[in-house]
C-alpha cells in the first residue's frame, strides 16, 4: 500500500515559553505570535504533542484529491505513477451486447473490481450470499468480502465465464466461493439457493440482493406485459423470495443489503419500469428494517449512480455507452470497486447503528431522500 509522507511535530508550551521540536519548517513569526499569546497575564501551563500522519492513498485518488502534504511531496516526483489514469474513464468506447444482463468478459475496458487497500478480517467466519455476484457490482462486493475473511456464495443467471472468473479470483484470496446458477425470479430457485448455502457452510450472515435487469423504452407503450412482469420479478420479487427463504437462518447481527439505484430518487424517462422497481426496493428496505429491528437484523441499501457494469453495454446502444456517466458532477462513470466499500461497511460492525438507510455512491448527484 502506498502512503503519503510521514510528518510529525511536537509543540511544548510552558509558562509562556514555546519550543518547537521536529517541525520541518518552523516559523519564527509563528513562534513569536504563540509567545505573545502566552505571555502574562495569560500565563498558561500545558503540554501538547501532535502527530500528523498522512492517510493511505486510494487508487482512485488523483492530483485533484491530494492533501497538501501529499501534493507537496509529489510536485517534484515525476516518476510517481498516476493511478487515476488507470481507473477513471473519461469516455467509453462505443459498444453493445445483445444479451441481458451482459458479459463482463466482452466489455472494453473491463470494469475494475479488485478492492483497494490491505485486506482485513472484519468478516472472518461470516458467510455471504450475493445475487448477481458474477460480475459488476456483485463481483466487486464478492472480492471485497473475500478480502475481509468471508466465505462466499454467488448467484448468477447464466454467465458461466464471468462466474468462473469471479470464483477463481475469490479463491485466490483464500476464500471459498460456491456458484449457484439460476433465475432469482423463481421462488423455487431462491429456496434451493439458500439451502445450498446452508448445506455448504451451515450458516448465513449477510444477504446481498443485487441481481437486476433493465430494458430501456422510449415510451411506456413500448413496455410489454411480459417485460414489466420480468423486470419486477427479477429486481424486486426476488428480494422477497430470498429474504423469506433466508429468514429461518438469519440470527441477531445478520445483514440484508439491497441494491437500489439513483433512478429511484430522480426517475428515468427511458427506464420507467426499472426505476419503479428501484423505488420499490427503497420502500422494501425501509419497511423490512422496521420489521426486523427487534430481531437485531439490519436492513440497508445502496443506490449506485452510473457504474460501469455489464448491464450497461447490454442495455444501451453503442452511442449511448460512449457518453455514459458524463452527466454527473464527477464527469465519469464509476467503477464497481468504488461502490463495494459501501457494502463492506454495511456488512460489518461499523454499521451497527444503521438500519433502514440508503448509501449513495453516485458520482456527486445530490439526492433528496
Amino acid at each position: 500500500m502506498e502512503h503519503g509522507p510521514l510528518r510529525w511535530a511536537v509543540f511544548h508550551f510552558r509558562h509562556g515559553r514555546s519550543n518547537l521540536l521536529g517541525c520541518a519548517s518552523p516559523s519564527s513569526d509563528r513562534e513569536k505570535a504563540v509567545k505573545r499569546r502566552l505571555d502574562p497575564p495569560h500565563r498558561l501551563i500545558f503540554s501538547l504533542s501532535v502527530i500528523i500522519v498522512s492517510e493511505p492513498l486510494h487508487p482512485h485518488q488523483g492530483a485533484g484529491l491530494q492533501t497538501p502534504a501529499r501534493a507537496a511531496s509529489t510536485m517534484n516526483d515525476h516518476s510517481m505513477e498516476d493511478s487515476m489514469s488507470k481507473t477513471e474513464i473519461d469516455a467509453l468506447p462505443a459498444q453493445h451486447q445483445s444479451h441481458q444482463p451482459g458479459s463482463e468478459q466482452q466489455m472494453e475496458p473491463r470494469p475494475h473490481s479488485a478492492p483497494a487497500g490491505e485486506p482485513g478480517r472484519r468478516l472472518a467466519g461470516k458467510v455471504a450470499l450475493i445475487t448477481g455476484g458474477d460480475s459488476g457490482i456483485g463481483r466487486a462486493v464478492a472480492l471485497a468480502y473475500a478480502r475481509e475473511g468471508a466465505r462466499l456464495a454467488i448467484v448468477y443467471l447464466d454467465e458461466e465465464e464471468d462466474a468462473r472468473q469471479t470464483q477463481k479470483d475469490v479463491q485466490a484470496l483464500d476464500a471459498p466461493c460456491l456458484l449457484l446458477p439460476g433465475d432469482v425470479g423463481s421462488p423455487e430457485f431462491c429456496r434451493s439457493a439458500v439451502r445450498a448455502v446452508m448445506d455448504a457452510y451451515g450458516r448465513l450472515d449477510v444477504l446481498v440482493n443485487n441481481a437486476a435487469q433493465q430494458y430501456p423504452a422510449q415510451s411506456i407503450e413500448e413496455i410489454s406485459q411480459a417485460q414489466l412482469e420480468h423486470t419486477f420479478r427479477t429486481n424486486i420479487f426476488s428480494m422477497f423470495y430470498m429474504v423469506k427463504e433466508a429468514m429461518p437462518f438469519l440470527t441477531r447481527g445478520a445483514r440484508i443489503i439491497n441494491t437500489t439505484s439513483v433512478t429511484a430518487y430522480r426517475g428515468s424517462k427511458h427506464l420507467v419500469d426499472y426505476a419503479a422497481t428501484k423505488g420499490a426496493i427503497v420502500a422494501f428496505t425501509r419497511s423490512l428494517s422496521q420489521q426486523l429491528a427487534s430481531a437485531g437484523i439490519h436492513v440497508n441499501a445502496v443506490a449506485p449512480g452510473p457504474i460501469w457494469t455489464p448491464l450497461i453495454p447490454a442495455s444501451f446502444s453503442a452511442e449511448e455507452v460512449a457518453s455514459f456517466g458524463k452527466n454527473v458532477p464527477l464527469g465519469r462513470p464509476g467503477q464497481p470497486d468504488e461502490v463495494a466499500p459501501a457494502y463492506v461497511f454495511l456488512a460489518t460492525e461499523g454499521a451497527s447503528y444503521m438500519t433502514g438507510q440508503v448509501l449513495h455512491p453516485n458520482g456527486g448527484e445530490i439526492v433528496n431522500t
